[in-house]
């Protein structure tokens, strides 16, 4: 239940929906009720038409020692046949029936109206807070987690719990209300045949206890292979070209057919045991409705003193039988909780990882980047793996610092720490002589561009990709930027131009095509820093003069820190720091290193011999 009333929480303010959907759903059930109750006055009237006006006193003298509602029914009929004629009596039962049926729907159409606000409203907030929460979790989190079992999180499993928790809150209210007031008039019309009526609901209630037992079990692995196919399918379709390129279409699907086939098997049980519940409860209230009516109507055959009237009868049967509809209902919610607790509790996961980097109680924005960006014996380790030891490296504002070594020394892992992706583990990074744990993380970023290797594009348009670092940015500003990136031409080739869209991830570009839009996307955002991890490794020649350009032009008036594959391109920088098993092994302009003849001068000699 704990889980549950977690769950319940996204509902806030659940008091907006719950006093007029309890107002509602108690109109609605009242009028019901009484339409129910409108049978035996119906009957009645049916029953004494043929009757003599002198008898139909002692039907009033009947009810007059009645307090039940069907007394006070009967003793409304008896009094209007004595007025009026039973034609015209029946007539007034009829109207009232019908008004009552309207009034009921009416009020039913007005809760289920809340019911459909209030499941809006928890899934409007829920997912939120997932995505919110998603989004504000460290970069290493995502290393380590499947993206597809995130995915399932925050569109799957959050839509099986809205329904669960709205539709839980519906049962547990509407139903049992309906249920009471069902069983109050049962008693009131014969308390004895409804509490040897009533034996059917524990035992009932024990034959779905049993049939649910395993469903939250199922419901976990259910949603835990759902997650895997997921991340499969966007695994599939994200490596399409190299799944095509090794021949593996045929492996690749017969992998997805084995997940599919586990989770469909898994899936079918689950349902088998949802839908057992419904008829098992239908059966054992049918078989309870035939015995009471073999039981009451051999009373009534045999003028036994204790049988009800025919018309209470009649109407006892029809109430008794709407008894199923509640009492069905809530066995198909308790199968339906079992799958949403269990979703839940996997979202519920997501939302309380808490993000490793957060902003100190007292942390400061920083507003300017105005001498140097310095590392002091900064050491970092994923888990117990050490990639970095005791780096120090100064970067005075306006230089140009190259970050070189072979593969795997934990350049980029130094890279990632600049923008605070991750924090040191020991050491510190300090910004113009603030501490980074003293400034907020968004004011540090915001002085800082990226170009990674990866040149990541939105499927979004040419315009607002290159605008994504400054949505207000006007026409003008975005083609200058582009401009300076060496793309304002090939742009203008494109269908559209700066409307033209670039498709999944930019696939409808080349290499060189969507790194230069990054670039253009670095240049308008104009910070005073600049990292640049390996922004031409992928391309080829020509793309890679075109987008080198474009860096020289970037870096021009800047900060920068570069990773760069082709030492060639950094020969010029102010400072390269030649970084090797995590350790800073040499440092200082080309010049300065080749002098050296250490590992910098191997690296120079390698690529010169490859090249």
């Amino acid at each position: 239940m704990k889980t549950y009333f977690r769950l319940l929480s996204f509902a806030k303010p659940i008091e907006k929906f719950a006093i007029p959907y309890v107002i509602a759903t108690l109109l609605s059930i009242l009028f019901g009720t009484f339409n129910l109750a409108l049978l035996s006055p119906l009957f009645e009237t049916l029953l004494n038409a043929n009757k003599q006006a002198c008898e139909t006193p002692s039907l009033t003298d009947k009810a007059a020692s009645s307090f039940s509602l069907l007394g006070k029914l009967r003793e409304f009929v008896a009094y209007s046949i004595r007025v009026n004629t039973i034609e015209t009596t029946l007539m007034y039962v009829c109207f009232v029936i019908v008004i009552s049926v309207l009034l009921s729907n009416i009020f039913r159409y007005l809760s289920q109206r809340i019911m459909e606000d209030l499941r809006v409203h928890t899934l409007l907030n829920f997912r939120k807070r997932v995505f919110n929460n998603v989004m504000n979790l460290h970069v290493g989190y995502f290393n380590s987690e499947r993206k597809g079992d995130i995915i399932s999180k925050v569109a799957s499993d959050v839509q099986v719990v809205q329904f669960t928790v709205t539709n839980t809150l519906q049962v547990v209210f509407k139903e049992p209300v309906t249920l009471i007031v069902y069983v109050i008039l049962l008693f009131n019309i014969s308390a004895k045949l409804t509490f040897f009526s009533l034996l059917v609901i524990p035992i009932s209630a024990f034959i779905i206890s049993k049939i649910v037992k395993r469903l939250k079990q199922q419901a976990k692995e259910s949603h835990e292979s759902f997650a895997k196919m997921i991340g499969f399918l966007d695994e599939s379709l994200s490596g399409i070209k190299i799944i095509k390129a090794f021949n593996a279409t045929e492996r690749i699907k017969n992998k997805f057919n084995e997940e599919n086939i586990f989770y469909s098997n898994l899936t079918r049980k689950m349902v088998r045991r949802q839908q057992l519940g419904s008829p098992v409860s239908e059966f054992l209230g049918v078989l309870m409705i035939s015995i009471i009516v073999w039981y009451g109507g051999s009373l009534i055959l045999h003028n036994d003193k204790n049988a009800l009237a025919a018309a209470d009868f009649i109407a006892y049967i029809a109430i008794f039988s709407q008894v199923m509809r509640p009492a069905k209902a809530l066995t198909d919610s308790f199968s339906g909780i079992h799958s949403g607790i269990a979703a839940g509790e996997r979202v519920l996961d997501l939302i309380d990882t808490k993000p490793q980097l957060v902003n100190s109680s007292d942390a400061q924005p920083l507003k300017t980047f105005e001498h140097a960006l310095t590392l002091n014996n900064v050491s970092f380790s994923y888990g117990e793996k050490q990639v970095l030891s005791n780096i120090n490296i100064d970067i005075e504002k306006g230089k140009t610092i190259a970050l070189v070594g072979p593969s795997g020394g934990g350049k980029s892992t130094l890279m990632d720490l600049i923008p605070r992706f991750h924090d040191p583990k020991s050491g510190s990074i300090k910004i113009d002589g603030n501490d980074y744990r003293d400034l907020t993380v968004e004011s540090i970023r915001a002085q800082m561009g990226t170009v990674n290797q990866e040149s990541f594009l939105f499927n979004d348009s040419i315009f607002n990709n290159i605008a994504f670092a400054r949505p207000e940015a006007s026409e003008e500003e975005v083609i200058a930027a582009a401009k300076i990136a060496n793309a304002h031409e090939f742009i203008l080739n494109t269908e559209n131009g700066y409307q033209s869209f670039v498709g999944d991830r930019g696939n409808r570009l080349s290499g060189g095509q969507r790194q230069r839009i990054c670039i253009a996307r670095a240049v308008l955002a104009n910070p005073p820093i600049m990292l640049l991890d390996e922004a031409t490794s992928a391309l080829d020649t020509e793309s890679e003069k075109l987008v080198q350009e474009a860096l020289n032009n970037l870096m021009k008036n800047r900060t920068s820190i570069v990773i760069a594959h082709r030492l060639s391109t950094i020969q010029h920088a102010d400072k390269i720091v030649v970084i090797d098993k995590g350790t800073v092994v040499e440092s200082g302009s080309h010049t300065e290193l080749l002098a050296k003849n250490g590992l910098y001068r191997r690296l120079i000699d390698m690529q010169a011999f490859n090249d």
